[in-house]
């Protein structure tokens, strides 16, 4: 049935490599510089390497968005963002796979009652703005740069054709890899929550992992639409925004790739923290809005934008408006026949439970507030309904309604030290880390934070760091090694693979 449900998520990766193939290499084919079979060779080729290495630093951000937690749900999400993406792709228009995906994230936490993460939604859609702005500024920046150079160096006709041309193809593949490692997400994201795929070493010469596994499969389907159906979409970002020359479509692909791989990489963001400066974040930003920008920013750098076709631009604009919100609409409403109509279970519910230690954690963490004394014993099963009586009946402030909200989330986890020795890799985890996890061996804790606060007295390894500067490396690791924790000891998810007939010690990869 996995199979079965994820053909929405192939279709997906296919209308992403049928969409957005034209943003690496449209410029390129379009000035006749490369033909389109070597391109989609090129771009086949490095999307897959780029979704199966770094795929997973943009993927972290779209799961705080909205964790798809069935596959039922996982399938008709995908679903409703092909069904937007191919629909615009049949009206040439260079849409927004990221903005289709987070539309219908956010229809399935409309259905399933679950609560936005709004600060993952408002760092998402501050990028849908940055992103065709900072190409637009690599792209003029990069084209005054190459042109007061090709004027002072002289070069022959002959050889700067040829090395436009050999340019074209390197940062084409390098723009390939960066819409892989970056747009991955967008397509088997939603499947992380339920995927059964386990590890895979290869003789003992290298390994990918349960997740890596997933984007190899998904990167194939991305570059099945790059070879059958991407050559319109490549004329419209070629040639009829703006007509460019070979040089600056040559430039409009670096600039484009540059911003891909800025939102994609986890390398550049750990070197920014040691550097103390501020990090950018890992998102699945459009790779159309970023060359549609470094299009529009050629434009000014040769005329001030004279010659751009506004006409054209304003229909790309407006697609990127109704994309979200068509994706949205239509995931709603085929969850609703996915779960009344076909009986497929789209969504697991969470249950909130205000427990006497859930008010002990609060009163602690400084919420004095009595009157949520009486939530005590109450179950909720919709987050909206439980932030809704809260807000109603207690005098706490938006940001304690939050904590009661986050800490009462229950998500029970079974610890078990043979799935512990198998799933925690110990070139991550340190040996201490390990050892603490596989001496809780059979506990069960109800919260999330229960798990937290018994590891982090059990073992100063698993402890955060006073949020400093120095420190900020440190702790991000560790939450990513909670988040680790909790993935792979989540009761539910054990119990449904056990049902499957996957070994014990294979859970969790």
């Amino acid at each position: 049935m996995f199979w079965f449900y994820l053909i929405s998520g192939l279709f997906l990766g296919w209308s992403l490599g049928a969409n957005d193939a034209a943003n690496v290499f449209g410029t390129a084919v379009a000035t006749k510089m490369v033909k389109f079979k070597v391109a989609a060779l090129v771009a086949s080729v490095f999307v897959i390497i780029g979704a199966t290495i770094s795929g997973a630093g943009a993927a972290h951000t779209l799961g705080k968005l909205g964790s798809v937690n069935a596959l039922g749900g996982s399938f008709t999400v995908a679903l409703a963002a092909a069904i937007t993406v191919a629909w615009m792709t049949k009206l040439g228009l260079p849409v927004s796979t990221t903005q289709a995906i987070v539309g219908a994230i956010v229809g399935w936490d409309f259905f399933a009652g679950t609560l936005v993460d709004t600060n993952a939604l408002r760092k998402i859609v501050t990028t849908w703005v940055l992103n065709p702005i900072l190409a637009g500024l690599f792209s003029y920046l990069l084209f005054k740069l190459v042109k007061v150079y090709l004027k002072g160096a002289k070069i022959h006709l002959l050889r700067i054709d040829l090395y436009t041309r050999l340019g074209l193809i390197l940062i084409g593949a390098f723009g390939a890899y960066s819409l892989g490692a970056n747009n991955i997400a967008n397509v088997m994201g939603v499947f992380v929550a339920s995927n059964p795929f386990t590890d895979i070493n290869f003789m003992g010469v290298f390994r990918l992992t349960a997740t890596q596994v997933l984007f190899f499969i998904g990167g194939l389907a991305i570059a099945t639409g790059i070879y059958t159906y991407s050559y319109r979409v490549m004329k419209t970002v070629g040639s009829d925004i703006f007509k460019l020359s070979p040089v600056a479509a040559l430039i409009v692909v670096l600039a484009e790739s540059l911003v891909l791989f800025i939102f994609a990489s986890q390398s550049l963001e750990r070197l920014l923290i040691r550097l103390g400066l501020p990090t950018i974040p890992l998102v699945p930003v459009s790779s159309s809005q970023a060359v549609v920008g470094g299009v529009v920013g050629i434009a000014f750098a040769r005329g001030g934008g004279k010659a751009i076709n506004f006409r054209v631009l304003s229909r790309i604009f407006w697609g990127w408006i109704i994309t979200p919100v068509t994706a949205a609409v239509i995931s709603f409403f085929t969850l609703f026949f996915m779960q009344n109509v076909f009986q497929q279970q789209v969504y697991e519910p969470i249950p909130h439970k205000i427990s006497h230690k859930v008010v002990a954690k609060l009163q602690e963490l400084g919420l004095k507030d009595t009157s949520i004394l009486k939530f005590e014993g109450k179950i909720y099963y919709n987050a909206w309904k439980f932030r809704s009586a809260l807000e109603h009946d207690t005098k706490l402030s938006g940001k304690d309604v939050d904590k009661v909200i986050s800490y009462s989330e229950v998500d029970s986890l079974l610890i078990d030290s043979t799935i512990a020795q198998k799933s925690l890799d110990p070139n991550w985890f340190t040996p201490a880390q390990i050892a603490a996890v596989k001496a809780l061996h059979g506990s069960i804790f109800e919260y999330r934070w229960e798990l937290v606060d018994t590891l982090s007295k059990m073992s100063p390894e698993w402890r955060y760091k006073p949020k400093t500067r120095e420190n900020r490396l440190y702790n991000k690791d560790l939450k990513a090694k909670y988040e680790r924790l909790f993935f792979v000891f989540k009761l539910s998810r054990i119990r449904q693979l056990e049902k499957e007939g996957v070994e014990p010690s294979n859970v969790g990869k």
